[in-house]
């Protein structure tokens, strides 16, 4: 079980099954170009190609598209925002795939509009992966120099590669959790999903 290599083997099995996935890596250096403050490819794109590898399925398959986040409080301006989507668009041209950009500075701004709740400003983008509806998503990678790459994985690596859907009662209610992982489930069948707790916290949140 990958939960008992030592870390530094986990890392290693995790960037060879995440590089099983020619689109993602493609995404993960064509990002690095952009300059972006903190950024990360995170959420679906990476776990479900774990879920792939692991379960011998193709490593795109079920993958709707592949999430960029990063953290510029120096400018919360949708503008600023919108030139970088914009800049995103023209460097990810060509990829079979959509790859969806995001400020997480300034996601407190729009949220209660979109979702009918406040959310509390993110303080990092590390703090916006803190807050997906499954520990299980908490995952994000980002290339750096070198052919390093950096993870951020709070809450390890064990629960992704055995197929374990856990929530994370610390924003999200638990009608999001459910209903995506009744999706995942209709795709992934071998996963196991975890019961929300009866007792936690319900702000909402919808990320993740």
């Amino acid at each position: 079980m990958i939960g008992r290599l030592p870390l530094d083997e986990q890392l290693e099995c995790l960037r060879e099954t995440l590089s099983r996935n020619e689109v993602l890596t493609e995404v993960l250096a064509r990002t690095a170009t952009l300059g972006l403050p903190g950024w990360y490819v995170t959420a679906g794109c990476l776990f479900q190609t774990v879920w792939n590898v692991v379960t011998g399925r193709p490593p795109t398959r079920g993958i709707k598209d592949y999430d960029v986040f990063y953290f510029d409080a120096g400018d919360v301006s949708w503008e600023a925002e919108d030139a970088v989507i914009k800049t995103g668009r023209e460097v990810f041209s060509g990829l079979p795939v959509e790859v969806e950009i995001r400020n997480e500075a300034r996601v407190h701004l729009w949220y209660e509009d979109r979702f009918g709740v406040a959310c509390p400003p993110y303080e990092s983008t590390e703090a916006a992966i803190d807050s997906f509806a499954s520990t299980t998503c908490c995952l994000g990678v980002r290339a750096e120099a070198d052919n390093k790459w950096r993870v951020y994985a709070p809450h390890g690596l064990s629960d992704v590669f055995n197929l374990v859907v856990r929530p994370n009662p610390v924003l999200a209610p638990r009608s999001v959790y459910e209903a995506k992982a009744a999706r995942w489930l209709g795709q992934w069948p071998e996963l196991t999903v975890l019961e929300w707790p009866s007792t936690s916290p319900t702000a909402p949140s919808a990320r993740g």
